[in-house]
């Protein structure tokens, strides 16, 4: 505010209530015309300016209907905008960065180890969203478990585990993937990969399959978006939240529940089968990835496994035609990943 427009409020002035609050500041000062704060060169008199909030103002008393107000104009262009500048967000000796994706149990964003600088990728949980979801704490807690003791070059490493009691959430720290498998696929031309490129991957997912599968780890969930992919082409397997953990003397590899992604689930499932083979069901599903990343599509369409499968899982997966650019060792592989009988599918 312009000095020439303003005069000094007494500190004497009391407020219109008649509570007799005093203000003990004497350089507060309220627009009006004067000539007595000019200086003798026609320059205006400096003044101390104290600012008051909202709520001090009114409690002011002034007779603004009998003091003539002046208002600047200001360009735009005279405007500094100044943006609000983000303060660093740490999680113990994590900094936070972006969202990376969302899922249903909770966000991904990026992080940075502040002492190794190594990116990582953290999971963000929140138990109030867990207790929510059908055996939401009892999937995490699973995962957990399984990903401290598993160690393989295609299966995604669990660095470490946070625990915020305060704000009630759980911070699964892992190792830093640079994209889906399921996005790329939708990014690519006809929404699926060269015949080497899907090669590689698959090679690299039954790599992975065995590893866990002679750990007694049975993920039951194989699908193209819980694949990652590092900066180096290295397939991760991830999304352990409904793996089970086989009993290790038991010679058998029977599970009782499946609860993975219907158009990836095998035939036994859809017939209602109370128990089934879960190495098998981690085959067929690999067969059904297979499909996906060299046609662009699922073998049978419906938006639950018995119209996905058709008649009660009668339906063969011969049925179903690969590309006509497929070549013979793709086709051999497919069939062999997904016969219809578990006992027909490789192990």
């Amino acid at each position: 505010m312009d000095p020439r427009m303003c005069r000094k409020i007494s500190s004497s002035e009391s407020l219109p209530d008649g509570d007799n609050v005093e203000y003990e500041k004497s350089n507060v000062i309220a627009a009006q015309e004067s000539d007595d704060n000019f200086m003798l060169d026609g320059s205006p008199e400096l003044h101390s300016v104290t600012w008051l909030d909202d709520e001090q103002i009114e409690d002011l008393d002034l007779n603004l209907e009998q003091t003539n107000l002046c208002f600047h104009r200001v360009d735009s262009a005279d405007i500094i905008y100044r943006s609000r500048k983000k303060k660093c967000k740490m999680v113990g000796k994590y900094v936070m960065g972006d969202v990376l994706g969302e899922g249903s149990y909770g966000k991904v964003k990026e992080m940075l180890d502040s002492q190794s600088l190594c990116r990582r990728a953290v999971k963000i949980l929140k138990k109030r969203k867990l207790r929510r979801i059908p055996n939401g704490e009892q999937n995490v807690q699973r995962e957990i478990q399984l990903l401290r003791i598993l160690r393989h070059k295609n299966v995604i490493e669990l660095v470490d585990v946070i625990f915020n009691d305060e704000k009630q959430k759980m911070y699964l720290v892992m190792e830093f993937c640079v994209g889906v498998l399921q996005d790329m696929l939708v990014s690519s031309p006809g929404k699926k990969f060269p015949q080497r490129q899907a090669h590689d991957y698959f090679l690299q997912l039954l790599d992975g399959l065995d590893y866990l599968h002679g750990q007694g780890v049975v993920h039951k969930d194989i699908k193209p978006g819980n694949l990652l992919l590092t900066l180096d082409q290295t397939l991760k397997i991830t999304d352990f939240g409904v793996a089970e953990a086989l009993d290790m003397f038991s010679q058998e590899d029977i599970c009782y529940t499946g609860q993975g992604s219907p158009a990836f689930q095998p035939p036994e499932i859809a017939n209602g089968a109370e128990q089934f083979s879960g190495t098998k069901v981690d085959i067929w599903s690999s067969g059904v990835t297979l499909y996906d990343m060299t046609t662009g599509r699922y073998p049978f369409e419906g938006d639950n496994v018995y119209r996905l499968l058709g008649d009660g899982g009668s339906r063969t997966m011969s049925t179903a035609k690969l590309s006509d650019g497929g070549s013979g060792q793709h086709k051999r592989r497919w069939h062999s990943s997904c016969g219809r009988l578990p006992s027909c599918r490789l192990t």
